[in-house]
C-alpha cells in the first residue's frame, strides 16, 4: 500500500465491552482513499457494532476512531456536524421513513442542511433528489411512492440515493445485499461498483456475502475473536492464516464464496 494514500478511516486499539464480554479486544484497521474495504467475519462477531462505532453511532470502550483525520468521538457539535456531511450510510434494512414518500426520504438530509442554516432552496432540493434517483437507476415516477410499495431492490436503491444526497465522499454499507434475491443482489453490486468508479468514493462495507466482497472490494478486513485477523488484498485472503480459523473457514466453504475462490485462482494465474 502506498504511503502517499490518504487514510480516510483509521481505527487503533478499539475495544468494546458489552456487559462482562469484550466484543472487540484491540482492533487496528485502516481504509484508504478511493478503495473499497470489506469487513467480514463470523456471525455475531461484532461487524455491525464496529461499523456503528466508526460512524459515531456508538462509543467504543477504549481506542480511537479517526475519519478524515478527526477523532470522531472527541469532536464538538459543529465539528461533528461538518464531518458527517462528508459521508453517507446505507443501513442493513434500508431504514427508510415509512411515513415519507420516496422523494421526501431522499430529500431529508438536504432539508436537514437547510434547517441548520445552510441555503438549500426547494428547487435545488428537487433537482438533487431527481438526480440521485437517476444515479441509482430509478425512474422519477417512483418519487411519490411509499416505501411499502417498493420491492426490496428498489428500497435499497432509494436508501442509497439518500446516502448520496449530500455529495458524500465516503459511503458506509451494512450488509447491502440483505433481504435481496441473488439476481437483485448482483445488480446492486454492479450499481455500487459503477458509483464507486464514477464518483471516486471510498467505501467501507460489512458483508457476509463473499461473492459481493469479491465483486466490489479491493481489500478485506477479517474480524474474528475480537480482533482483525487479516487485512489485505481480497485475493490473498483465502490463503491467509485467518482463512484457517474455524468460523471463517465455514464462510469460505459456503455457497456464496465461489467468486472469491475464482478471484484467488485468477490472481495465482496472473
Amino acid at each position: 500500500m502506498s504511503a502517499a494514500r490518504e487514510e480516510v478511516v483509521r481505527v487503533r486499539g478499539l475495544k468494546t465491552r458489552i456487559g462482562s464480554t469484550f466484543v472487540h479486544q484491540g482492533i487496528d484497521m485502516t481504509a484508504y482513499s478511493g478503495e473499497v474495504l470489506a469487513i467480514i467475519g463470523t456471525s455475531g462477531g461484532g461487524k455491525t457494532t464496529l461499523l456503528r462505532e466508526i460512524t459515531g453511532l456508538r462509543a467504543p470502550s477504549d481506542g480511537t476512531v479517526e475519519v478524515f483525520g478527526n477523532d470522531i468521538h472527541h469532536l464538538g457539535w459543529n465539528e461533528a456536524y461538518a464531518l458527517r456531511k462528508r459521508w453517507g450510510m446505507l443501513f442493513q434494512q434500508g431504514a427508510l421513513f415509512t411515513a415519507f414518500n420516496v422523494f421526501d426520504n431522499v430529500a431529508f438530509p438536504l432539508r436537514e442542511l437547510r434547517s441548520m442554516g445552510e441555503k438549500v432552496d426547494e428547487e435545488l432540493v428537487h433537482d438533487l433528489v431527481m438526480l440521485k434517483l437517476e444515479m441509482t437507476g430509478l425512474d422519477g415516477s417512483v418519487a411519490n411512492k411509499r416505501p411499502a410499495q417498493l420491492s426490496g431492490g428498489m428500497a435499497k436503491r432509494v436508501a442509497l440515493a439518500r446516502a448520496l444526497a449530500v455529495e458524500a465522499e465516503l459511503l458506509f454499507l451494512d450488509e447491502p445485499g440483505t433481504g435481496l434475491d441473488p439476481v437483485t443482489a448482483r445488480d446492486l453490486d454492479q450499481l455500487l461498483g459503477d458509483l464507486h468508479r464514477e464518483l471516486g468514493l471510498t467505501i467501507v462495507m460489512v458483508s457476509h456475502d463473499l461473492d459481493s466482497v469479491a465483486a466490489l472490494a479491493d481489500r478485506v478486513a477479517v474480524l474474528a475473536d475480537g480482533r482483525i485477523q487479516y487485512e489485505g488484498p481480497v485475493s490473498g485472503f483465502p490463503d491467509s492464516d485467518a482463512a484457517r480459523h474455524s468460523g471463517i473457514r465455514r464462510l469460505l466453504e459456503g455457497p456464496r464464496a465461489a467468486a472469491l475462490r475464482a478471484k484467488r485462482r485468477e490472481h495465482a494465474g496472473g
